[in-house]
Parts: C-alpha cells; sequence; structure tokens
C-alpha cells in the first residue's frame, strides 16, 4: 500500500479525489481509514481504494493524518509505525511534535485549504532532512501538487500560513455574505444577490493576481468623487482593514496555541 488516508473528510476526500483524477497513484495503492466506517467503506466502494483498519497500517508506505489535533494524542500510539512516513495536515502540530509520538522523524507537516475540494489550494509544507532523504518530502508535494499550489515554507510561518491562507475562505465568504445583504438592503433579491457576491469575489481575484498590489485594483476602481470612494470611506470609518489585519493575528495565535496543546 503506498498510501494510507487517516481521516477522509471534506480534505482527505479532496485528496484523493485529486490524486485519482490526475493519476499520482492508482486507487489500488490507496487505503482508507475513517472513524465514520460507513463513510471510509462508500468512498472505498466509489473509488476502488481499499477498505483498511489500523492493524493494515503497517503495510503502509506513507500515512496522511487528516484528523482534528485534538485526537492526535490518542490515535498516536496505533498511528506509529516502524517503516512508514508521515504527512500530517492538522493545525498547529510541529514536527517535532509529530516526530515524538510517531517514533519517526520521517514526518512531513502540511497545511492545505479547502480550496482543495476544487483543485486550487493553496498549501503549505515542510520537513526535517530525514524525510526529505527518504523522498516522503516530494511524494507529499506530488499529492497536494493534484489539488493546487504547494510552497515550501519555513515551520515558524505555518501559523501565520494557518491564519491567512487556510482561514481566509471564511474571510472572504463573511465578506459575500455582507455584500449580499448591503445588495439586499438595497433591494435586489437574495439570490441574484449572493450570485453576484460570489462572482465579485471570484473576479477580482483573478484580477488581484494581474497586479503587483492591491492597491493598483482599489484605486482603478475607485474614481474621484465616485460611488466606490464613498463606500471605502466607510469601510475605512468601521475599521474594516484593522478587523481583518487581526483576525489573521487571532488566527495565527490559536494555530499556536493548538500546538502547545500537543507538547
Amino acid at each position: 500500500m503506498k498510501l494510507a488516508i487517516v481521516g477522509v473528510g471534506k480534505l482527505g476526500l479532496a485528496l484523493l479525489e485529486g490524486v485519482l483524477s490526475r493519476g499520482v497513484i492508482a486507487a489500488g495503492d490507496i487505503g482508507l481509514l475513517d472513524a465514520n466506517a460507513g463513510r471510509a467503506s462508500d468512498l472505498a466502494s466509489r473509488t476502488g481504494a481499499a477498505l483498511i483498519g489500523a492493524s493494515d497500517l503497517r503495510f503502509a508506505e506513507r500515512v496522511l493524518v487528516s484528523v482534528q489535533p485534538r485526537v492526535f494524542p490518542e490515535i498516536s500510539e496505533w498511528l506509529a509505525q516502524e517503516n512508514a512516513g508521515y504527512i500530517s495536515t492538522m493545525a498547529g502540530v510541529s514536527t517535532n511534535t509529530l516526530s515524538r509520538r510517531l517514533g519517526t522523524k520521517r514526518v512531513v507537516r502540511v497545511m492545505p485549504n479547502l480550496a482543495a475540494t476544487i483543485g486550487r489550494s493553496q498549501t503549505a509544507i515542510t520537513a526535517p532532512r530525514e524525510a526529505e532523504l527518504s523522498g516522503d518530502l516530494d511524494f507529499a508535494r506530488s499529492l497536494f501538487g493534484a489539488v493546487g499550489d504547494v510552497y515550501d515554507l519555513p515551520e515558524h510561518l505555518f501559523n501565520a500560513f494557518t491564519g491567512m491562507s487556510a482561514s481566509g475562505p471564511a474571510y472572504a465568504a463573511l465578506v459575500a455574505e455582507a455584500l449580499a445583504d448591503g445588495a439586499v438592503r438595497m433591494g435586489l433579491p437574495r439570490a441574484l444577490a449572493h450570485e453576484l457576491a460570489a462572482k465579485v469575489l471570484v473576479a477580482s481575484g483573478e484580477l488581484l493576481q494581474q497586479r503587483a498590489h492591491p492597491g493598483l485594483l482599489k484605486d482603478e476602481v475607485a474614481s474621484p468623487g465616485g460611488t466606490t470612494i464613498a463606500g471605502l470611506e466607510v469601510l475605512e470609518a468601521a475599521g474594516v482593514r484593522g478587523a481583518v489585519m487581526r483576525a489573521v493575528v487571532a488566527a495565527t495565535r490559536r494555530g499556536a496555541d493548538l500546538g502547545k496543546d500537543q507538547e
């Protein structure tokens, strides 16, 4: 078994579908293990992957751990296998903690985001030298490259990446909801307002990638004495810019707290 996926929630499923669709690994070389046995069984039947139990992990070359950080301490004992490499998506759990609990330096830490479900994730990745030499790091790069872009990042920046990129879709969704509510307040039908808000964010993201700085796009839209600058004045007065910055800081600090819980 080339890969065992422990935890097939949204992220585990997105990764499974991504690697299968791109031919990174054959379905027969993947094992699925989840606390929800019925869900894992259904996915195994649907994709051709194998349904496995904890005892089957000894046959896995590598194990993807895609569970909530809070459950890691209680499952790490049976997760730990002598000759396996590990890839973790758990927020806040450092490579040192992974190594200590799993009994190996062959650990890769990754942090994707929900956009993996549509093949457009931004994934941070880091690993100690042992994981690099054993091929685990390159293997993880190929896995997450199947669901988006991969960024090599020093581990001390992982919590900041989590607070911005991994949490970012929720912040964007909040903005979209607020845009739609404002449009409804001014008379647009709810369904149309939601559709327009989503499309504004998608198009704005594509426009931002074509500019060197976000302020350039803002200035292009905000003509002198126009509607946009009037709206921006209200946002600045309400402290929206600072609130978003504080949200990233709070999420970053929460990631650090999650890591301390594992020490």
